[in-house]
């Protein structure tokens, strides 16, 4: 059976893209895997943020 199947990932779409033809579905599998990104992304940023803080710090010496 296809339903058994899992759901295949959705494409990504970039921003300003023409979403009228994608299904509720997968306008929220969209909306999901944006969110995901926004929060790894933002791990990043706090990482190189903390990188930066240490070497003006020991620089600052």
């Amino acid at each position: 059976m296809d339903d058994d199947r899992p759901a295949p990932p959705p494409s990504p779409i970039a921003p300003g893209a023409d979403v009228s033809r994608l299904s509720e579905h997968e306008i929220e599998a969209h909306i999901e895997l944006l969110k995901q990104e926004i929060v790894r992304l933002e791990a990043a940023l706090v990482a190189k943020r903390a990188s930066r803080s240490a070497a003006d710090a020991v620089f600052k010496l």
